[in-house]
């Protein structure tokens, strides 16, 4: 009876969205990103809801597994958003169980300004100094040279992303990594099934975080992940996300140990139960079924989404080539197959227009434009505290409040990608009738600029 019912009730959804949603969308306002969901999204959110089952289950399982597989890693674990995956990679290398490895308050991590802000704001929520190098101009990731003109005997992790799913230069980091024995946390919330060398975006580096809010290359709506080939740093991030609980059972299970009563840890008494037993100053970081089972049906799909952005950057890249003498078109490292999640631009300082200019005209005609998130973080209001230290490069420890333009002068690319830089959608949804749009837009602009 159950089965036939649950069918009854799918059944149903279909009529619903072939009616509903069955139509193809045409954009009057094309946007710079968004959702792509089709009918069996909707079924695997049903089947789930009529599970009744209201926290991760077996649409969980399912989904962590088939991540790890199509990343080619040992470990996936599922968070709630990107950015929580971005709190607990970074919170699980303070665990004591690493020894004389774990970050301490006061411990440096390399970081750029260029970028999302929860890349940084976990190190400044650990207690840890964040030490910004500035970015390329092309790649508008981490220029790799400046690192090592950075390092101090406090520095102990790099923490940056990859930007807008083209990779930063893995080579030189992992090496640099490697020669200071410091650990990597491969942000790739922007870059989804981006390869360097064979190898996706977030599985080089010791844990690689990923977002799955609507925007990104596969939605759950809101969620994310964390991943590593390093059982140590699972069982860590594990007990992060889950508390900081000790014990590892997952939701509605017991004693999967075996000493559930028979154990003693920290002050307890002995046999307290390991499932309220708790080895670290944890969060719950947790996803819903209903979420899995929505990436579970998304992540069949992803191959294809992913080409389809890597063909619509290919065609920006294309028809905007004539323009070069204005504008700055991304440039990819030997070695990185980006995963596009946006396409950028950057308006040449001896342009006869501005960034803001090019942007006010394509929103105004329909096209929708992005910042490279908070272009220069050191210049956010949130900055404007006495509460952060950091250090811009090679120089000394300062308040984020006493910063001047002398210090920002350090990052002089930085601010030029705050000043001239923006990007336009590429994600799956979009197709040649919206990019054709969009690059003519962008002509018609240059030339009323140019020759009016």
């Amino acid at each position: 009876m159950e089965k036939e019912l649950r069918q009854a009730v799918k059944q149903a959804a279909s009529t619903y969205y072939k009616k509903i949603y069955g139509k193809k969308c045409e954009f009057k306002y094309i946007p710079p990103s968004g959702k792509l969901l089709d009918e069996q999204d909707l079924l695997n959110m049903i089947d789930a809801s009529l599970d009744m089952w209201l926290t991760a289950g077996r649409f969980n399982d399912q989904f962590e597994k088939d991540f790890a597989q199509f990343l080619g890693v040992t470990f996936a674990l599922s968070t709630n958003s990107g950015s929580s995956a971005n709190l607990l990679a970074l919170s699980a290398l303070t665990s004591p169980k690493l020894g004389e490895k774990r970050l301490r308050r006061g411990d440096e991590v390399i970081t750029v300004a260029t970028g999302f802000p929860t890349t940084v704001n976990p190190i400044i929520q650990q207690g840890l100094i964040p030490v910004f190098v500035d970015s390329e101009i092309g790649t508008y990731n981490i220029d790799a040279a400046q690192i090592e003109t950075a390092l101090s005997p406090k520095t102990k992790a790099i923490f940056i992303a990859h930007t807008l799913g083209n990779m930063f230069d893995m080579d030189k980091i992992e090496s640099i990594c490697q020669k200071h024995h410091l650990w990597l946390i491969e942000d790739s919330c922007d870059a989804l099934g981006a390869e360097w060398k064979g190898k996706k975006a977030g599985t080089i580096g010791h844990i690689g975080t990923y977002s799955f809010y609507p925007a990104h290359h596969l939605t759950m709506g809101e969620g994310g992940a964390v991943v590593t080939n390093d059982p140590q740093l699972y069982r860590i991030m594990l007990s992060f996300r889950d508390w900081g609980r000790d014990c590892w059972c997952k939701p509605g299970t017991d004693n999967t140990c075996k000493s559930r009563f028979n154990r003693q840890l920290g002050n307890l008494p002995f046999g307290y139960d390991h499932k309220y037993t708790y080895s670290h100053i944890g969060f719950n970081l947790k996803i819903t079924d209903w979420q899995a089972a929505l990436g579970v049906s998304q992540l069949k799909k992803l191959p294809a989404y992913i080409q389809k952005r890597i063909d619509n950057a290919a065609y920006l890249t294309k028809h905007l080539a004539d323009l070069k003498d204005y504008f700055i078109l991304p440039e990819i490292k030997s070695g990185c197959k980006p995963s596009w999640f946006g396409y950028l631009i950057s308006v040449k300082k001896e342009a006869p227009f501005t960034k803001q200019q090019l942007v006010e005209y394509l929103e105004t005609h329909g096209i929708g434009t992005r910042q490279l998130f908070a272009g220069n973080l050191l210049r956010q209001p949130s900055m404007v505290t006495d509460e952060i230290a950091l250090r811009i490069g090679n120089s000394p420890v300062l308040k984020s409040c006493d910063l001047t333009e002398k210090e920002y002068s350090l990052l002089p690319n930085t601010d030029f990608i705050m000043n001239h830089t923006f990007w336009v959608g590429t994600f799956p949804a979009l197709g040649e009738a919206e990019l054709a749009r969009t690059v003519e837009t962008i002509h018609t602009f240059v030339k009323e600029k140019t020759m009016g």
